[in-house]
């Protein structure tokens, strides 16, 4: 007797990386360390190392960034998913193991879940766990690096869509390149759709910051549901990037680590600490790293000697103001918004349909 083997939970993985960096990714960090301004793409932080110490950053009392966000949407989830609205296509921005994404499943109910982020194990083992529990969800993971180009083409449906970016990601873009980077997403949002009540009839930007309940909404579109982090005091925007255990610095100075391995540069990590910072004119904490005797750095056949006090940046994080961050979204193409806040405002849930 022949017995067939149990099936398999179902999703799809679309590995655009072909389990590699991008190919220009040695130019990519050569152009940045023998810039003027030495400097180190965000996005080359988070190797299997790098992804484990921000857990622990995220854990650590100075870090109020996630536990807040997630205070926020625990205090106006209904609201939320009203505004938002339910089985529809959810596309998880920078995914990383999906636990985010997954606590809105029950609320959101998507019909089909769009997890894109660089590393395809973690979102492998979590695609398959959720396929086994939502036998009703489509689930599908885009292996890419979307810090340049989204690209979607042929993996949504024409159904609405909810992109979700939550912990304040955007703020590693500067203004410019944040407001592209929506635009970017507003282009699968099509025509949006679904009236706002009590929204203004000239098409203009809403700012409701809501401490319960919501507005009452429509919501048959396709929007943009966003975490970012508000401007604050300047002690409790720096302690949370250079905090007394030492975990940033960790996780800072190993980004040397990781291009290292990448790249066969020639590295003393040993020479370099980190800084952090908060450029109250720019409205951005930055990272550094900053040599601590004179050292260099050997790559793709050039050397660079960074001198006493000479500094790599390695990562923006851009603090907004409600209204400034509502003004890039209009100027992204998103004209209808309504956003969510601690009691503290310290950080903001925006979603905003064109």
């Amino acid at each position: 007797m022949n017995l067939a083997e149990p099936s398999q939970p179902a999703f799809r993985i679309i590995d655009r990386l072909n389990g590699h960096a991008r190919p220009d990714s040695s130019a990519e960090i050569a152009a940045g360390l023998f810039a003027p301004q030495a400097s180190i793409s965000p996005k080359y932080f988070y190797d299997a190392l790098g992804c484990r110490l921000f857990q622990a950053i995220c854990e650590l009392p100075e870090y109020y960034v996630t536990r807040t966000e997630a205070a926020v949407f625990d205090a106006h989830r209904d609201a939320i998913t009203r505004a938002a609205g339910t089985r529809k296509q959810l596309v998880d921005l920078g995914a990383g193991d999906c636990q985010k994404a997954a606590c809105w499943f029950p609320a959101l109910d998507p019909q089909r879940y769009v997890a894109i982020d660089v590393a395809r194990g973690v979102v492998e083992s979590a695609l398959a766990e959720f396929a086994a529990e939502m036998p009703h969800t489509e689930f599908i993971g885009v292996i890419d690096d979307f810090s340049s180009t989204l690209s979607l083409d042929g993996v949504l449906g024409p159904e609405p869509v909810t992109f979700f970016y939550p912990g304040s990601s955007i703020g590693n873009f500067t203004p410019a390149d944040a407001v592209n980077f929506m635009a970017q997403t507003r282009r699968y949002c099509g025509n949006g759709g679904g009236d706002r009540s009590g929204d203004s009839g000239s098409g203009g930007s809403s700012n409701r910051s809501i401490d319960g309940g919501g507005a009452s909404t429509t919501a048959a579109g396709s929007g943009l549901l966003i975490g970012v982090d508000l401007v604050k005091d300047e002690a409790t925007l720096v302690n949370a990037y250079d905090d007394a255990a030492g975990v940033t610095a960790a996780f800072n100075k190993n980004v040397l680590n990781h291009i290292k391995r990448i790249t066969g540069a020639v590295i003393d990590v040993s020479a370099f600490r980190h800084i952090g910072l908060f450029n109250r004119a720019e409205s951005r904490i930055e990272m550094h790293l900053e040599a601590m005797r004179e050292t260099q750095i050997v790559l793709a056949g050039q050397t660079r000697t960074f001198k006493t006090g000479e500094r790599i940046h390695t990562e923006n994080s851009f603090k907004y103001q409600p209204e400034a961050f509502i003004a890039l979204l209009a100027a992204a193409g998103f004209s209808r918004t309504t956003w969510w806040t601690d009691p503290q405002r310290h950080f903001g849930v925006f979603f905003a349909q064109p």
